[in-house]
């Protein structure tokens, strides 16, 4: 497991309990530098949404947490927010629960002089991901999609 994955499961763990106690879930951490600083983001969602006092509390909590544990020796900066409108979706969970919304598609390559599709997202499995995109189907390998995340509609 790499130092970034690591931080990201331990720091799960930690948050597991915190996100319990606090009425919502964890829908993904992350560990990224961006810049010169490194960030340590926690999202979290509850079905109705998080608000900031959502936010704050869990914050509050995981920070102190963190502190104790201490596993982390870079300085970071800890965020901990809501996954947004147009939410990536990384995991499984995130895909079952997208099933039949409009997600975005961004490739690593083009496909027909095209890196970008968009459509209803219609399956998946461990090695594909299905959408319809105006009325036909078309299929994808996931070592092949850079981002998939789901559509913002105004």
């Amino acid at each position: 497991m790499s130092k970034r994955e690591t931080y990201e499961a331990r720091t799960e763990e930690l948050l597991t309990p915190i996100a319990e106690s606090n009425g919502v879930e964890i829908y993904d951490v992350e560990y990224v530098k961006e810049g010169s600083d490194f960030y340590l983001r926690a999202y979290i969602d509850k079905p109705d949404g998080v608000n900031i006092i959502d936010c704050e509390n869990v914050s509050r909590a995981l920070s102190d947490a963190l502190d104790n544990a201490d596993f982390i020796p870079d300085a970071y900066i800890l965020e901990v927010s809501s996954p947004g409108l147009g939410r990536t979706l990384k995991k499984d969970k995130h895909l079952e629960k997208s099933i039949g919304q409009e997600v975005e598609i961004k490739l690593f390559k083009a496909i027909d002089k095209c890196k970008e599709f968009v459509g209803e997202l219609v399956s998946f499995d461990a090695d594909t991901i299905t959408i319809v995109e105006n009325g036909a189907e078309r299929t994808f390998n996931r070592p092949e999609i850079a981002l998939i995340r789901l559509t913002i509609d105004f």
